[in-house]
Order: structure tokens, then sequence, then C-alpha cells
């Protein structure tokens, strides 16, 4: 068996290569011909039987859970189910790169509940880094309201879909204590399917696509894929450099944007785009002393 340390020598860039993966999300979204609720609940349903496939094919077969277990699976998947409800919302009122960026404000509320849990302060190249992201978030909310008030409203959806990511993050984070990768993203994904089912049939008209080719793209790319190696790395990596990675994502959306919907970024987003990279640059560095993810309740 891999020493933990062996098994995590990939965390961070499989952190990147899953963020970048679900960079391409909003895109789907976007071309589907279903409501942005029906998206989600399709997300999760269409990639729930390959996880529940691919788990026992990897050698981690389903665990028998206990009640505690139980609760926390079914936390994780309302909170994300709830998290892609508004966050699909958002995608369809903001631009690309801005439904990404302020959508993962997580990132932020992460990195704190890590330091929180581990009862620290953050070192001097921790805060920097946090600070040059934080201020890349501010720029580009105000070029937002600046651009239209309707960008602004749906980057306040977002922001609100960040709070519940933040919280199936840490429910994953205590999860992956316990369980394997693809075990705890499987039984997360069904419990989300199941409540998505419910907020998508009440919310919208119909959930039924014409053309599944994008439903598909989105469950395999940012489910299966995306979220696969976001689960694997969660149970290696600090929370601090787990949520900075997540902040690749608008500069990879804020691209497709430009070159698919003619989004253009100006100096300010640019200017945002190198803090992030400069935070990412900051934060990648070695750190043996990584606080395990701390239980709820």
């Amino acid at each position: 068996m891999q020493s933990s340390k062996t098994a995590g020598r990939f965390a961070f860039p499989a952190m990147i290569l899953g963020s970048s993966c679900l960079a391409l999300g909003p895109w789907m979204v976007r071309v589907a011909d279903v409501g942005p609720l029906a998206s989600g609940f399709w997300r999760l349903a269409l990639a729930a039987p390959l996880l529940l496939l691919l788990a026992p094919m990897t050698g981690q077969a389903l665990p028998r859970l206990d009640r505690r277990l139980v609760a926390i699976i079914w936390i994780a998947g309302a909170a994300f189910a709830l998290d892609l409800a508004f966050w699909h919302e958002g995608i369809l009122r903001t631009r690309l790169a801005n439904s990404t960026l302020v959508g993962n404000a997580t990132s932020f509320a992460f990195a704190g509940w890590g330091y929180i849990i581990a009862r620290r302060l953050p070192s001097r190249t921790a805060a920097m880094a946090l600070t040059l992201a934080f201020l890349g978030l501010v720029l580009l909310m105000s070029r937002s309201y600046q651009i239209s008030a309707d960008n602004l409203y749906g980057d306040l959806l977002c922001l609100v879909a960040a709070l519940f990511y933040t919280i199936y993050l840490i429910a994953i984070g205590t999860l992956r204590g316990r369980l394997q990768p693809m075990p705890t993203l499987a039984l997360a994904t069904v419990a989300g399917a199941a409540v998505a089912f419910i907020v998508s049939s009440y919310g919208e008209a119909s959930i039924l696509p014409g053309s599944w080719g994008p439903l598909l793209m989105l469950a395999v790319s940012s489910q299966v894929v995306g979220q696969g190696l976001l689960v694997y790395a969660l149970g290696h990596l600090e929370p601090v450099v787990a949520g900075l990675c997540l902040l690749v994502q608008p500069v990879i959306s804020g691209t497709v944007g430009w070159i698919v919907y003619g989004e253009r970024l100006g100096p300010v987003e640019f200017m945002g785009a190198a803090m992030i990279g400069t935070a990412l640059v900051l934060i990648r560095r070695p750190n043996r002393a990584v606080p395990p993810p701390a239980p709820i309740g």
C-alpha cells in the first residue's frame, strides 16, 4: 500500500487539472437546451451510474456506512445540489469569467476554515497570496457593475453558490478522512442528484433535453473527471492551497468566453488573472505540517 506522502505526490497537479476541467462547465450550461436547474440535475444524474461503476473497478469498493457518515453524505449532496442551482442561474446572467471567479469565492471561505481548525494564523506568504486573490475578485466585481447591473445580479447568485460550495468542500474533506476518493464522490453525487431532481422538478417547466451532447460532456468533464481529481486532492492538500487552485477556473472560463462569446477581457481582467497566477506561485510551497480535515459537528 502506498504511503500517504507517496499517494499525495500528485495532489497539486491533480487539483489544477481538475479545476481546469471544471472551468468548462459554464460553457456546457450555456449551450444545453434545458434550464439551469435541470442542467445541474443531469450533471449529477448522468455521472452517478458511471461513478458507482468506477469505484469497485478502481479497487475502491463502496464501504458499509454508519449513521454519521450517511448524514454527512446527505449534507454534501444537498449543499452541492444547491450550489449548482444558484451557480447555473448565475452563469446565464453574467460573463463566464465572472461566474467561475465569483463562484469560487469559496477559496477564501475554505482557506479560512482550514486556519480555524488548525488554530493558527496564515503564514506571511499565505496571507499575501490570499490578499492578491481577493483583490482580483474585487476588481472583477467592480468591472461587472460598470458593464451591467444584470451582470452584478448574476455575480451575487454565484456568490450564494460559493457559500453552498464551501459547505460541500468541508463535508467532502470530512468524508475523505474515512472514505477513499471514488466512494466519496459517488455517494455524494447520488445524494446530490436526488436533491437536484426535487429542485429542478419544482423550478423548471421541463427537465428533458432535446440534445444530450452538452449534458453528457458536462457530466463527464465536470463531475467525473473534474470533481474526481478534486476529491482525490482534498485528501492531501491544505485548504488554503486547494482553495487557491480553484481560481485557475476563471482564467480558463474567461478565455472561452472571449473566444466563443466575444466577452472581451480588458486591462482590469488581465490584472486579476495575473494576481491569481502570482497567488498560486506563492502558495505552492512545501508544507510538512498539513492539518487533516476536521469533522463536522
